[in-house]
């Protein structure tokens, strides 16, 4: 996957460079489960990060490619970029699915759409496209920064809850890629976040190779005790889950086509 971010990178270098200077370039990755997109999502805001402010400064009349430094300009050399903000964090808690009807099923379905909180996540994507003005012009330019921050919710997994206002978007975060199964679901209420993305990108994997890698993991990270367990939780729950979003996706901007590299395989995702 390493190649293909460095490629992704540039473009997203490239269209920040037209987006406008009060505006976010907003980018949704999705995937079924074990399909890479959060260790993709990692990987291009890493390089987004690394590039942007060591490109040379564009010749005038430079093409778009060759002028990606222009992208940043306003962006303080020492502050990145980008920033990664996973949809895990949007997990109901676990006293919450305490109260469902039926509370074994919701925890048993940990990870379907029904179990997130779609409202909290659209309302963190709409707070995105306010417009961001020049704090460094006002006349408490910290207290300007803090009022133009988003805050998002992180996942803590040992503690398997979500961990509120963790994750902090700032003013000079141009680029916001939010990774998850759900970042475009074209069902209510995600369907209002997936139409204000500027790009939604489709990471595919077969569903065989999929679970092979699920598998593995549910087992080396400890969600499952066994093979066994590993293998019921991945075709009982994640496979449903994959199929769901696969058959309710917004038509994603551009398809992905998922590889192996052993050198990021544990953290695929």
């Amino acid at each position: 996957m390493d190649p293909i971010a460095t490629e992704l990178s540039v473009y997203l270098l490239s269209r920040l460079k037209d987006t406008p200077p009060d505006g976010r370039l907003i980018v949704g990755i999705a995937g079924v489960p074990a399909s890479g997109k959060s260790t993709l999502a990692q990987l291009i805001t890493c390089r987004v990060n690394a590039a942007a402010h060591t490109l040379p400064s564009p010749p005038p009349n430079a093409s778009a490619a060759s002028a990606i430094a222009a992208a940043v300009q306003s962006v303080p050399p020492t502050e990145p970029v980008a920033v990664c903000v996973g949809l895990d964090g949007w997990h109901l808690t676990r006293a919450q699915l305490d109260a469902f009807p039926d509370p074994q099923l919701a925890h048993d379905r940990r990870g379907a759409h029904w179990t997130f909180n779609g409202e909290g996540y659209v309302a963190f994507v709409r707070a995105l496209r306010r417009p961001l003005h020049a704090s460094a012009s006002a006349p408490d330019p910290e207290a300007a920064a803090r009022e133009q921050t988003v805050y998002a919710p992180s996942f803590d997994h040992a503690k398997k809850d979500p961990v509120f206002n963790s994750v902090f978007v700032y003013p000079h975060h141009r680029l916001v890629i939010i990774e998850g199964l759900y970042t475009f679901l074209n069902i209510e209420p995600w369907s209002a976040a997936a139409e204000l993305l500027d790009e939604r990108w489709w990471v595919e994997i077969d569903e065989e190779k999929a679970e092979k890698r699920l598998v593995a993991r549910h087992v080396r990270t400890g969600v499952a005790k066994d093979m066994e367990e590993a293998i019921w939780r991945s075709r009982e729950n994640d496979a449903p889950n994959g199929r769901f979003i696969r058959e309710n996706m917004m038509k994603p901007t551009r398809v992905i086509e998922s590889v192996e590299d052993p050198s990021i395989a544990e953290i695929s995702e």
